[in-house]
Order: C-alpha cells, then structure tokens, then sequence
C-alpha cells in the first residue's frame, strides 16, 4: 500500500485522538478505557497536496502477558491482547512510516521502551510523537520532553491530539517523502468503474468479520465468538471476481436491554455502555455512507426481532440491500431445504420483499462470489433512471388493472408520473387528492412498478402530489 502511515503506542496515549484530529472525522472510537481500539483502522489524510492512508491500531500492552487470562468469557482477555499485537504487526507491516505516540504525563515506561525496541528491529522510518503537551509546552520545549531522547528514535515532536497543536510539523515530517497527488474525481477500478462501498451488517458474532477476513486472505479483522470483539467500523478494500469493493465491517448491533449486562472494572470512566452506543453509532453511520448494505443472519439461530430492526434501518434509510444467510454448511439439510428456508424468510422480511437472499459459508468461502454479483445488481437496480414514457405506461397499465378506489362519493384520479432520483429510485404521481390515494393503492403501485422493471433489491419511494388546480 502506498503512501501509508501507522499510529503505534501503548494504551491510552491519544491514538486515536490524534487519528481522528488527522483524518477530520469523528471515525475511531475515542473513550478513557485502554484497548478500545482493536482492529486497525484505516482513513485518509489530505496534507499540502499530499493524501495518505493513515491507520489507527490497538494498544500494545506488555505489562499483561499472554499466558495471563487464559479464560475467553470477557474482552480483556490474553485472546484479544495477543489479537492486538498481530494487528500492530500487520498495521507496521503495511506502513512506510510509524508515527510511535507517547505521553508527556506519563513520562517515558516500561512499555515504551519495548515498542521503541521493537520499532527499531522493524527497519522503518520512524517519527516519535509525544501527546498531551498544551500550547505553551509546544511553544516552548517543556523539560519533560528530553526524557524521550533515551528511546533512541531522534527528536521528538510535542503535539497536543485533542487541540491540533504541533501536528503541522507532524504531518511535514511525514509527507516528507510522499509524492503529489494526482487528481482524481471518484474511486474507480483499472477499468473505470465505480468501487462500491459495501457494509456488512447484524448482530454480534454472525460471521461479518470472518467474511471481510475470506476475502482478504488474511486475518485483518479479530475473529472469536465473544459478542462485542469488533467495536469500530473498519474499510477494507477487496477485490470479488474481478471487482472491487470497499467494505465496512461494523460493530454488532446488540438490544439496548443487552447492554445492562455489561460488566464493569471500576475504572474511573471506563464506561462500557458509552463504548457499545459509540459502537451501535458507528455502525449506523457505516449504513448512511454505504452504497450496498450485506445484512448477515446466521442459519443456527435463525431471524429474530432484532435482525428485523437492523434490516428496517437500512429499508427506511433507501439502502438496496442482500440478506446473506451465514454458516449454511453447518447447518443440516435435505433436498428442499433452502427452498423451505427461502420462503420461511420472505415472511420473516415480508416489509422488505424485494430484498434477495444468499445462502453463504464465510468460513468455507462458499457462494461469495454469488454474494458480490448480487451486490452489482441491487445497487445497478437502485441507480437506474426509467424514462418517463416507460413509467407511465406501466402507470396506466397498473390503473386499467386495478382502478383507484372510491371515497364518500369521490375517486382518485392518478393523472402522470415521473421519476425524480435515483439511489433510492424516487417517483412522483400527480392526482386529483392525496387524501383519496391510500397507502394500500400506494403499495400496489409501487409492486407494479418493481415488477415492471425488476427493481430487486432496492426499496422505491412513492411521493403523491396534487395536480396544480385541483385543490380547491
């Protein structure tokens, strides 16, 4: 990856204070409590002319050993700590530059001196960061500073994450070596065509990491069946079948009663609940910036009220959307099963029927490339503009099949229609009365108009509107 640079240091350094300063977006997760940063996170920053690919890691916590917490039952578990640190690796890996964060208040600890070590054993160009050193401290050197020379990683640069002081000549230094952007007006692939942003939605623990993992070939997300194990919304850019798509693996979505059996640690301000809403905002916001949203249901549990809610945020918000149904070789089958399981569904997902179904295996990689053709074809279904001549004879054809009803002695008359936008595809009908057009008659217009131009997977929005002079 070119023009790439990682955030490394210990927990609760301003990691991703300074990451979120940086990128200009509210995007990683920010809270007083160490390791709430586990996957890395990836967002662009725009610096003189220069973009780069800057990443948000976890804390590297050497004081907890990994033979330490050997149980699996809670999320500060050796699991998840040594998880972290292979994340840290990777994120070292792929970056031509490391940005190693301490903490003036802190002082230089035992676990700097480690990171620093192990920096210096990578062979990468290095830039020591020193956080939480207010104006005065960076326009003057504060005494404390001259503690980090003892790390051996040159001239440290003070800078203050929340405020923005002294991340100017951060970022001088580490554009250092970049090159000019090119311009560029949208994400396209060799062949010029559109990078969809995808977002892999549902509850906790039905497989939306260990899809992204599939498909990258390598473990970039945490995998475990603890519920809550990803808490960020997390890109990564994947190539299906000779297509490209930039996928969005969220937090998952749990009941708000769920989130009273949270535990504590007494921590001063280490506040779970805060975590899981941050995490729940995230993921919701991944669903707003997406072009697509993958709703992942897994087979061995089956739908339930809140896969319901998750699939209706997406409905409501104009998301064209597939219903991937996860760990289908795990489940047992027979000769109609799926058919059975298909028509149990579409009742289950009865307020959004044009929504497809795939039956997939993130862990096999069964049926994924089946899943991305369906996610090209929703979303070209969804942009798609439909002439107005095309629109009203499927108009007319609807009404001579089934006239407008009639009310207290009145009728709706549906005059025209045309289309005012697409993503999701908008039509407007002009009539006589929308007090006479009622929402049933609405939902049987917009049924023939998805099955007149088979618009699967997409939701359509109907807006009724009076022909000028018809109101009296």
């Amino acid at each position: 990856m070119l023009n790439t640079a990682a955030i490394v240091g210990r927990p609760n350094v301003g990691k991703s204070s300074l990451f979120n300063k940086l990128t200009g977006a509210r995007q990683a997760i920010v809270h007083d409590s160490p390791g709430v940063t586990r996957d890395r996170l990836y967002g662009e920053v725009e610096w003189t002319g220069k973009t780069f690919t800057l990443i948000d890691t976890g804390g590297l916590d050497y004081s907890k050993d990994s033979t330490d917490n050997k149980g699996t039952d809670d999320n500060s578990s050796a699991f998840v700590l040594s998880h972290i640190r292979k994340q840290v690796t990777a994120a070292i890996n792929e970056a031509e530059v490391v940005i190693f964060l301490c903490d003036l208040k802190s002082g230089v600890t035992a676990d700097d001196k480690e990171i620093a070590n192990m920096l210096l054993r990578a062979n990468k160009q290095v830039i020591l960061a020193v956080n939480k050193c207010d104006a005065t401290g960076i326009n003057s050197t504060p005494p404390e500073l001259y503690e980090f020379y003892s790390l051996g990683l040159g001239d440290p640069y003070p800078l203050s994450a929340n405020h923005g002081h002294g991340t100017g000549d951060l970022l001088d230094e580490v554009t250092k070596t970049f090159p000019m952007d090119i311009d560029t007006d949208e994400i396209t692939d060799e062949n010029g065509n559109k990078v969809l942003r995808v977002a892999v939605i549902g509850k906790p623990n039905v497989g939306k990491s260990t899809l992204i993992n599939a498909l990258l070939g390598e473990e970039r997300m945490i995998v475990s069946n603890v519920a809550g194990t990803t808490r960020d919304s997390a890109d990564a850019l994947v190539e299906v079948d000779g297509a490209s798509y930039i996928l969005t693996d969220t937090a998952g979505i749990r009941k708000k009663n769920k989130f009273k059996n949270i535990k504590y640690d007494g921590t001063p301000g280490n506040n779970q609940i805060e975590i899981e809403k941050y995490s729940v905002i995230r993921a919701l916001t991944a669903v707003d910036k997406s072009d697509v949203c993958v709703i992942m249901l897994d087979v061995n549990e089956g739908f339930t009220e809140q896969d319901g809610k998750i699939a209706g945020y997406a409905h409501e918000h104009g998301k064209p959307s597939v219903i991937a149904i996860n760990k289908w070789d795990s489940f047992e089958k027979q000769g109609d099963t799926m058919d059975k399981m298909r028509k149990e569904l579409t009742k289950d997902y009865a307020f959004m029927s044009y929504v497809p179904f795939v039956f997939i295996s993130a862990l096999k990689k069964q049926r994924l490339t089946d899943l991305f053709k369906t996610v090209t074809n929703v979303y070209a279904q969804c942009s798609r503009r439909i002439t107005t001549g095309l629109l009203n004879e499927a108009l007319a054809a609807a009404v001579k099949q089934t006239p407008p009803p009639a009310h207290l002695g009145q009728r709706l008359k549906v005059y025209y229609a045309t289309q005012a936008q697409t993503n999701p595809p908008t039509f407007v009908l002009f009539c006589n009365s929308e007090e006479l057009f009622h929402f049933s008659y609405r939902r049987y217009i917009e049924n023939r108009f998805r099955e007149a131009f088979e618009l699967v997977g997409t939701p359509i929005k109907i807006i009724v509107r009076e022909r000028d002079g018809d109101k009296k």
